[in-house]
């Protein structure tokens, strides 16, 4: 059976292997982590709506009672932002959150949040799984109570982003998971008319995995244009990533709406981006014109959360769709930043603001393709990369190679192509960005033809 092991974004495993045991196992390598670094006030456990998601968590609540932790359980399946706030608002000493994000209904996964409220860093989730064990516990027995994590959360958003969506018509879809009676309950408070999509439970997830791409939103981009929305919104199956729709341009790049966005924020505050390096240089270039810098991070929010903290950051994001900004907890969250979009469209159109800020800063092409590697390859495979790294690709000169996380090449004409390991899966990804798509697929033609011979 597959090892416990904590990637990118927690522990994920199609439920042959993620099993009541070996959850019990996590939950008692948590509580013994807790317990040699001193934290003892109480942790929260939430959970997405998968089927088997909230009898995950009770077990968990179980484990860590056992061991004399006080337990906070939601209401209901939660977003997991709505957890990471719970941690910050209650003065909590972290949480467990059971979800598989935008996986299909046969996996599911957990994953601890530190008492920050950002992404756990590798140091403690490789102290998490070194305490991988299950010993019982002796001693009093903690309390598990069911708590609101809803209310406090949209408390939070509202006093940020203090929105006003008057006249605005957004079509939420919330893929049938836990951003449901969350989002579109904030975007119709602020004064939305909404209109509502795949918002009731579904455990199988209507047969689609709660992946907002553009292969799965094309009832949202249909529904967009037939009600003559303003706006569309999804959010993945624990809503802490979004997609924006848009009536010019349909499914909305999220390298665009990150660029947007911190535009939009910049008119009434000060401060720089983050950002990973397989995100668009369109952020950069907004910084630029408005003074303000922009660093750059391994992909992975966790490595967002960290540099946003330690640069006082307005905003942090990846071009996967998970954004923050500052004053927030530093963890993407899909449920505030739908109802910021919302705000933003309300005073401007983002096709108009796209629009605005392609033909100040040029157009800006971006896209990726992923190859096939075993895990056990990907290593070798960035090694032999680093040994064997171009003088040109696809006509232009390298100018220069960041190597945060794999392969970042620079060239002369401004665009770039980057080659790095996925996190979640036994694959190679291959991006690139140019000003035009025919370029872009030069490019990625490429990146393709770099990686293959050393598979």
């Amino acid at each position: 059976m597959d090892a416990i092991s904590f990637g990118t974004d927690g522990w994920r495993a199609r439920l042959d292997t993620f099993t009541d045991e070996r959850v019990r196992m996590v939950g008692q390598a948590v509580a013994d982590y807790l317990a040699d670094v001193g934290h003892d006030a109480p942790v929260a456990v939430g959970y997405d709506a998968r089927a088997t998601s909230e009898g995950f968590a009770e077990s968990l609540a179980d484990v860590l009672a056992d061991n004399g932790i006080d337990v906070l359980l939601p209401e209901r399946d939660c977003p997991t932002p709505l957890v990471a706030w719970a941690i910050v608002d209650r003065d909590l000493a972290g949480a467990l959150m059971v979800t598989a994000s935008h996986n299909p209904p046969e996996y599911n996964g957990v994953k601890f949040i530190p008492g920050d409220g950002a992404p756990a860093l590798p140091e403690v989730t490789d102290a998490i799984e070194d305490r991988l064990a299950y010993p019982r516990a002796e001693g009093p027995r903690g309390s598990i109570e069911r708590a609101d994590f809803v209310a406090p959360h949209a408390e939070q958003v509202e006093r940020l982003v203090e929105p006003d969506c008057s006249g605005l018509t957004v079509v939420y879809d919330a893929m049938h998971g836990s951003g449901r009676g969350v989002t579109d309950e904030l975007l119709e408070a602020a004064g939305a008319t909404v209109i509502r999509r795949r918002c009731e439970r579904d455990t199988t997830f209507g047969g689609t995995p709660p992946e907002p791409s553009p292969d799965h939103l094309g009832g949202l981009v249909s529904a967009v244009e037939a009600h003559d929305a303003d706006l569309g919104i999804a959010n993945d199956g624990d809503a802490d990533r979004l997609a924006v729709v848009t009536p010019k341009r349909g499914y909305l790049d999220e390298n665009l709406f990150f660029a947007a966005i911190y535009d939009s924020l910049l008119e009434e505050q000060s401060g720089p981006a983050v950002r990973t390096v397989s995100t668009t240089f369109l952020v950069d270039r907004v910084a630029a014109a408005h003074g303000e810098e922009v660093v750059e991070t391994a992909v992975g929010f966790k490595w967002v959360a960290e540099a946003m903290l330690a640069n006082d950051a307005l905003v942090g994001g990846e071009e996967s769709g998970g954004f923050s900004i500052r004053g927030h907890v530093p963890e993407k969250d899909g449920v505030l930043m739908a109802v910021l979009a919302a705000d933003a469209a309300a005073t401007e159109s983002l096709d108009r603001h796209v629009d605005d800020l392609l033909a100040t800063h040029g157009d800006i092409v971006a896209d990726k393709v992923s190859v096939d590697c075993p895990d056990e390859r990907k290593s070798p495979v960035i090694e032999a990369l680093g040994e064997a790294i171009p003088e040109r690709v696809a006509g232009e000169a390298v100018e220069d190679v960041v190597t945060l996380d794999g392969f970042k090449l620079l060239l002369a004409d401004g665009s770039w192509l980057l080659v790095r390991p996925s996190g979640t899966e036994p694959k190679m990804r291959v991006y690139a960005e140019a000003g035009s798509q025919e370029r872009v697929e030069e490019l990625l033609a490429a990146g393709r033809a770099l990686v293959e011979p050393h598979l």
